[in-house]
């Protein structure tokens, strides 16, 4: 497959759009002194090429009550256990991230949880899954760093 190639405006209109998804193409194109034609076939275009493919809201867990946030290492009896456990866990609606690793851990997830005490409930439903013989959990003092236009911009360099 050729590998389509983003130019200066397809990079502004992603930061844009990284900035608030909710952003009118109206309103990109003003910014960018483009029509608002351009960006939706832009737009369409990134979209056919898989580089965009979807769009999320940022919601405010502080305000909705989930401030504490935890990551919790799992360990498996048996590799091939992996994708029942994986499984189980995506029933557990407050594990926010889950990755497949190496090294430590089998499966290492995201939880997000109204207070220890929920955390800790949470913590253990994980820990009652058929094939998991422990946990590790490490608690998150606070999250520093998020930014996804940093990665955005060194991608773009290279690209």
């Amino acid at each position: 497959m050729a590998r389509f190639k983003l130019d200066h405006i397809d990079h502004k209109i992603l930061e844009m759009l990284i900035d608030n998804t909710r952003t009118p193409f109206t309103d990109i194109a003003k910014t960018l002194g483009i029509s608002a034609g351009t960006v939706h076939v832009r737009v369409k275009k990134m979209e056919d090429a898989g580089f965009i493919t979807g769009s999320s809201l940022k919601i405010d867990y502080d305000k909705l009550g989930y401030s504490f946030i935890a990551y919790v290492g799992v360990f498996l009896n048996k590799t091939s256990q992996t994708q029942f456990v994986l499984e189980r866990i995506n029933e557990i609606p407050y594990v926010t991230v889950a990755h497949v690793t190496t090294g430590k851990f089998n499966i290492f997830c995201k939880i997000r949880a109204r207070d220890t005490t929920h955390a800790k409930e949470i913590i253990y439903q994980i820990d009652d899954i058929e094939g998991v013989t422990r946990t590790e959990t490490m608690i998150s003092m606070e999250e520093s760093i998020n930014d996804k236009k940093r990665l955005m911009y060194s991608i773009f360099k290279d690209y």
